[in-house]
C-alpha cells in the first residue's frame, strides 16, 4: 500500500501541488484532492494557493483549464475510431501540455497539444509507444 490513509495521500500530494506552477489532475483525482465537485471549484482551490494554471482531464470529454491570469476554457477530446489501450494517455497528455508551456505557447495551445498526444497514445498498445516525435505533431 502506497499510503497509510486517503487523508495522508491528500495532504502529501497537495503539499507538492501547492509548490507547482501547473497542476494537471483528472476530474476524479481533483474531487478527492480538493473536496470540490466541479472543474472550476478544483481549479480555484489550487489557484488560490499560488498555482499558476490548472488543467483538468475530463476523459472522453477532453479537458478544462483555468489560469491565475483568468484564461479559461475547454478543449474537446479528439475522437478516435480505434482505441487500443488507454494506458499512457494521461502521461501523453501531460507531456503535450508541459512541453507546449515550456515552449511559451498559450494554455489553450498547450491543452490542444496534450489532447492530440493523448489521442495518439490510446491508439497503440503500451504506455509510450504512441508518443509522437516533434515532427509528427505537425505544428
Amino acid at each position: 500500500m502506497l499510503w497509510k490513509s486517503e487523508a495522508e495521500m491528500v495532504e502529501k500530494l497537495n503539499r507538492l501541488a501547492f509548490q507547482a506552477d501547473w497542476v494537471l489532475p483528472g476530474l476524479k483525482e481533483g474531487v478527492i484532492l480538493t473536496g470540490q465537485q466541479t472543474p472550476e471549484g478544483i481549479a480555484d482551490f489550487y489557484l488560490s494557493r499560488g498555482v499558476k494554471a490548472v488543467v483538468i482531464k475530463t476523459g472522453c470529454d477532453g479537458a478544462w483549464f483555468k489560469s491565475a491570469s483568468g484564461e479559461q476554457g475547454t478543449v474537446d477530446a479528439i475522437k478516435v475510431d480505434n482505441v487500443v489501450d488507454t494506458v499512457g494517455a494521461g502521461d501523453g497528455f501531460a507531456v503535450g501540455v508541459i512541453s507546449a508551456l515550456l515552449e511559451g505557447k498559450t494554455l489553450l495551445q498547450a491543452v490542444n497539444r496534450g489532447n492530440k498526444i493523448g489521442s495518439l497514445a490510446i491508439q497503440v498498445q503500451g504506455d509510450s509507444e504512441g508518443l509522437p516525435t516533434r515532427d509528427a505533431l505537425g505544428e
